[in-house]
């Protein structure tokens, strides 16, 4: 007699059981559905469930073509330098040596009693007149800039994103995001009761005619330096997009955080009655300065901004005075400059030492891997050698390509260098998943 479908956890516990046990290592192959079935003496759809808690709980993989995989466990790092801390290429918060001195120096009038009594009351929303007209010309990008009147200010990017997508998107609703994404609107949309609808890419970004496909309240796009892929999309395709928006008429929310290391215009630009751009600080400056802008038309405004006030998301008026600060006299463009030359140096060595895709101007990278090498088991192999790699499936709404992302900014360049030739070295071996 076959197994309840309702029971279908109970045997995603018993894989569960086997991979915590190591009867299942990182990189082992799930038999099929159907032949798990029938070890199992379940139906086929109650097998599919299991699959699917399975990659729910983050235990295993689907890689098109290939099959369900055990993904990599958390491994111990193993480094040799005396510091004994992992070279982190996975997250992306670049903070230059020299930029410390520059905003000491910039926030020393803050520290004034009458000065730090303002910073010090209670925000808002909309921050000050001259906050607003500060990051006005903050965000101002090719052929555009805010009006500082439909300026608002959050605690930080993700918390834009998210007052965003609630205000847009109703419970129960969907919300369009490329096929590989952020990350955190994947959880976004997860916690507010949203459905993820994947799109498809292709080298220049999100497919127009799927928009048209995927029946979505709205799109979460990320045009310029995307992430993880790196790609920026062409004017023809932005123009593309921007067609199907208008006839569906959909709201964009368009993710603007690493724009500070391109000049290339907004969606914004070209879709300004239909667009909600979003930025933050914790790249253009440091993560330690958490502050989200989210610039909405007017027709999105009010409704945003009430969802920010509603959600606890409004900035701290310290932040936004501090902001403002480094704007207005010049410290955040400095900043700017010195990590797009940054970002262009690491990249230049990323291109001597592996096979990638990548855009010059970006802090990250994407890195389809040589066979016979799978992502998650390149990233355990990666941690072994204390190098932390994200593997395509954190990024992906369903099957995941075999590619791992490699993000640049956080290691000093010389331990960068060495981490990528490690790296290399790896990739030129062959998985030991016996060891």
């Amino acid at each position: 007699m076959g197994v309840l479908v309702e029971d279908y956890r109970r045997i995603a516990d018993a894989v569960a059981a086997d991979v915590a046990a190591g009867r299942l290592r990182p990189g082992d192959r799930l038999p099929p559905q159907r032949a798990f079935a029938r070890r199992r003496r379940i139906a086929a759809s109650t097998a599919a469930r299991v699959y699917g808690e399975l990659a729910r709980r983050g235990l295993v993989v689907g890689e098109v073509g290939r099959g369900t995989f055990v993904r990599a466990g958390a491994v111990e790092p193993a480094l040799a330098d005396p510091g004994g801390a992992p070279v982190d290429l996975q997250l992306n918060f670049p903070v230059l040596p020299e930029q410390s001195a520059l905003m000491a120096a910039s926030l020393a009038t803050m520290l004034r009693p009458d000065v730090l009594a303002e910073a010090l009351r209670a925000g808002g929303v909309t921050g000050t007149a001259a906050a607003r007209a500060a990051a006005s010309e903050l965000l101002a990008r090719t052929g555009w800039q805010p009006s500082p009147s439909r300026i608002l200010f959050t605690g930080n990017g993700k918390q834009s994103l998210a007052a965003t997508i609630a205000a847009l998107v109703p419970v129960g609703g969907r919300l369009g995001v490329e096929a590989l994404t952020y990350p955190v609107v994947r959880t976004i949309c997860a916690r507010l009761g949203i459905t993820a609808v994947p799109l498809e890419m292709d080298e220049h970004g999100v497919v127009p005619d799927s928009v048209r496909a995927a029946a979505v309240r709205a799109v979460y796009l990320q045009p310029v330096l995307h992430n993880p892929l790196g790609v920026t999309m062409p004017p023809a395709r932005r123009e593309d997009v921007v067609a199907v928006l208008e006839e569906l008429d959909l709201p964009v929310v368009e993710d603007a955080v690493y724009t500070f290391l391109s000049d290339e215009p907004p969606l914004a630009a070209l879709a300004p009655e239909r667009t909600v751009l979003v930025d933050s600080l914790s790249k253009r400056i440091a993560p330690g300065l958490t502050l989200g802008f989210v610039v909405p038309p007017d027709r999105f405004f009010d409704e945003i901004a009430a969802t920010v006030r509603g959600g606890g998301w409004t900035a701290s008026r310290f932040a936004v005075d501090a902001a403002a600060h480094h704007i207005s006299d010049g410290t955040a463009a400095v900043v700017q400059q010195a990590k797009r030359a940054d970002a262009r140096a690491r990249q230049r060595l990323v291109a001597e030492k592996l096979d990638v895709r990548a855009d010059p101007r970006a802090y990250h990278c994407w890195w389809e891997l040589p066979p016979p090498w799978r992502a998650d088991t390149f990233a355990a192999a990666a941690a072994a050698e204390g190098i932390a790699v994200t593997p395509a499936s954190a990024f992906a709404i369903g099957a995941a390509p075999n590619a791992v992302r490699l993000a640049l900014a956080s290691p000093p360049v010389d331990r960068l260098s060495a981490a990528l030739d490690v790296l290399a070295r790896i990739a030129r071996g062959t998985p030991d998943l016996d060891s």
